[in-house]
């Protein structure tokens, strides 16, 4: 998917094995724990068996600019729960945020969910004012893998 200004989406597990070796590399040179360690359960092959089979990884590109990346998963941070699918990792290189440009990731991603007939779509973070920005709604407060609280919002794709 592209615009006119060059800006294309691709599905991670769409890309040959080059191409993911290349991405792979420009997740890792994110500045964020989290996006680090997405690189390691893609390096290490677990990305599927942690998030569920059907879960992707997109990532906002400009050239050979990685822009933004998040997954779209069947399962996230927050275990045991029936709420599927989420928006995960999401992630913006410094010099590009402030643009919405992860907007365009999830506007993607909420297009496939709602195609797909999904009626809603979450998010679990410890950002507030955020997501909201973005059409999600906080939903309610849930422990995450690691016993901490996190922020569950949603959005309606009616």
């Amino acid at each position: 998917m592209a615009d006119t200004q060059n800006f294309q989406i691709k599905d991670y597990f769409q890309l040959t094995a080059s191409e993911q070796k290349f991405w792979l590399t420009k997740i890792g040179e994110s500045d964020w724990r989290t996006g680090k360690y997405l690189c390691k359960l893609l390096s290490d092959g677990e990305f599927k068996k942690l998030c569920g089979q059907k879960s992707t990884v997109f990532l906002l590109s400009q050239g050979d600019n990685l822009i933004s990346f998040c997954t779209f998963a069947e399962r996230d941070e927050i275990p045991e729960t029936e709420l599927t699918p989420w928006i995960g990792f999401v992630y913006t290189f410094p010099t590009f945020r402030g643009k919405r440009h992860i907007g365009r990731l999830m506007d993607h991603i909420c297009g496939l969910a709602k195609k797909s007939g999904v009626k809603k779509i979450y998010i679990s973070t410890d950002q507030k004012g955020l997501y909201e920005n973005f059409g999600f709604s906080f939903l309610q407060i849930l422990k995450d893998v690691n016993g901490y609280d996190s922020l569950v919002y949603q959005k309606e794709l009616t």
